[in-house]
């Protein structure tokens, strides 16, 4: 492979993960949020996203720079049209945990719905494994991550019929009930963007992507 353009794919390779570490560490934060609320640190979160959309950016502008310019095949392109896809999930993920400590911010205390705590540590946990499964490219990795959704789904549905009846039984709750219902959703979608994540980190390594087989 020539030195250029190894060189610049091994920069873009070192800014998505950088990326990807900071949608982590937003996610996390977002998760402590619900357990004990804290406005700065929700402000911090949020205030955050802007430097994910930027790294999207920059990213973008870069791979699409590389292919124009280098015009790589076979390994490297895929390794190129994997981060311009999976850049996209990351960067909503971003979008999402700062949504939820945004939503932390009107808590007086933090939560106890256990099935909510529970999608929070296994979103953070697909969203950890899918980057590395990527970055590292391991298939088997994003293939056990994959697997996760199924549970992810059990536990959305377990924690908004939990919710919804708390709301029955207390209507006053309702306001922040609803709140709690937005952050389960929240979740659920970061499973289904960890998901794709996992399945441009095969398409890297095989060449095949599962749903345009």
């Amino acid at each position: 492979m020539e030195n250029g353009l190894e060189s610049r794919l091994n920069k873009l390779k070192t800014d998505f993960a950088k990326m990807c570490r900071t949608v982590e560490s937003m996610l996390a934060s977002a998760n402590a949020l619900l357990i004990k609320p804290d406005k700065v640190a929700a402000a911090d979160v949020v205030n955050k996203d802007k430097l994910v959309d930027e790294a999207e950016a920059d990213i973008e502008n870069g791979c699409m720079r590389l292919l124009l310019r280098n015009q790589p095949f076979a390994k490297d392109f895929r390794d190129v049209s994997c981060m311009l896809k999976a850049i996209t999930d990351v960067e909503r993920i971003g979008d999402q945990a700062a949504d939820i400590a945004g939503l932390t911010m009107s808590m007086e205390e933090g939560t106890e719905e256990k099935p909510l705590l529970k999608m929070g540590t296994l979103a953070l946990a697909m969203v950890r494994d899918s980057v590395n499964s990527l970055l590292n490219e391991d298939v088997a990795l994003a293939e056990k991550t994959q697997a996760l959704d199924d549970e992810m789904d059990s536990l959305f549905d377990l924690a908004c019929a939990e919710i919804v009846n708390k709301i029955q039984q207390n209507p006053a709750i309702a306001g922040a009930a609803a709140e709690l219902l937005m952050i389960a959703k929240y979740y659920e979608r970061i499973g289904d963007h960890a998901v794709n994540v996992c399945e441009w980190a095969e398409f890297g390594n095989t060449g095949i992507h599962s749903k345009h087989q």
